[in-house]
C-alpha cells in the first residue's frame, strides 16, 4: 500500500526547500557585495547567510512573524 506525506512534511519540505533557495542567493549577493568593498552589506549578508544555515541544520527555528497589509 503506497503511503501518501502528509500535509505537515509537504509544508516542511517546501519550507526547506524555500531556505535553500534564499541562502544560495545570499552566497551571490554576498560576492557582488565582496566584489563592491561594500563591508556592512557583507557583513548582513553573511549574518543572513549563517542564519540560514542554521535554521536548514535545525538548530534555529524559523520565527513566523505576521505581517499586516
Amino acid at each position: 500500500m503506497p503511503t501518501h506525506p502528509s500535509q505537515s512534511n509537504l509544508e516542511k519540505a517546501r519550507s526547506e526547500q524555500k531556505i535553500t533557495y534564499v541562502r544560495q542567493m545570499l552566497g551571490e549577493l554576498g560576492i557582488v557585495a565582496r566584489s563592491e568593498n561594500a563591508d556592512m552589506l557583507c557583513y548582513l549578508i553573511e549574518m543572513a547567510y549563517l542564519e540560514a544555515g542554521d535554521v536548514l541544520a535545525g538548530s534555529r527555528p524559523i520565527s513566523r512573524v505576521e505581517r499586516s497589509n
